[in-house]
């Protein structure tokens, strides 16, 4: 079997520009790539630069992306102890991300639940070990 040399995670959004305030200015994410009028789409690419994962935002022209459809429904993004996990709420905070409640108590001890601008839960949590 080959061995997978990155993932990416493509998602339909609404607010290209919110979703960038969010995800690279507030979160951290560098900002891999954005493209508009691609075979009638439109998209925003974030991720790490050294790292195998990405996710990608797509607004398709003429199509408005459904609301996200459960609150299990998340992206977790980890980090390395305590203190950064602090450091990154401090700016997530500062930037006006809504924490929420997350659904699975698990996060609630692990780390710490944002809504994104689209209504989708991010997590930031301690990575296990």
């Amino acid at each position: 079997m080959d061995t997978y040399v990155r993932f990416r995670s493509a998602r339909p959004a609404l607010d290209l520009v919110a979703l960038e305030r969010f995800y690279v200015d507030a979160l951290g994410c560098s900002k891999l790539a954005a493209f508009t009028g691609h075979d009638d789409f439109d998209g925003l690419v974030v991720g790490a630069p050294d790292a195998g994962w990405q996710v990608e935002f797509l607004v398709e022209r003429g199509r408005v992306a459904l609301p996200p459809p459960d609150p299990e429904q998340l992206l977790v993004f980890y980090v390395r102890d305590r203190a950064a996990l602090d450091a990154r709420c401090l700016t997530m905070d500062a930037a006006g991300c809504e924490r929420v409640a997350p659904n699975n108590p698990y996060w609630q001890v692990h780390g710490v639940t944002y809504r994104d601008p689209e209504g989708y839960a991010v997590v930031i949590a301690v990575a296990p070990g």
